[in-house]
């Protein structure tokens, strides 16, 4: 598992994406998250400003990511 440390209280999914590396810009990360390809916690979720904090998991691809 990847984990993915912020600075901050929380972070919007669109965001966590880029800061992340899943998504090189915001507008891919979009599609990402419209298309249902990213799981927060096991499931699929389709708000971009989703807030997300430490200890949550995003999935994509088989790969896992936890905010730390």
């Amino acid at each position: 598992m990847n984990k993915i440390e912020i600075s901050t209280e929380f972070i919007k999914l669109d965001a966590f994406l880029k800061w992340s590396g899943i998504a090189s810009l915001g507008s891919e990360a979009k599609i990402y998250i419209q298309e249902g390809l990213i799981k927060v916690n096991g499931d699929i979720c389709l708000q971009r400003g989703k807030k997300l904090k430490v200890g949550d998991i995003v999935e994509f691809e088989n790969e896992k990511y936890e905010i730390v």
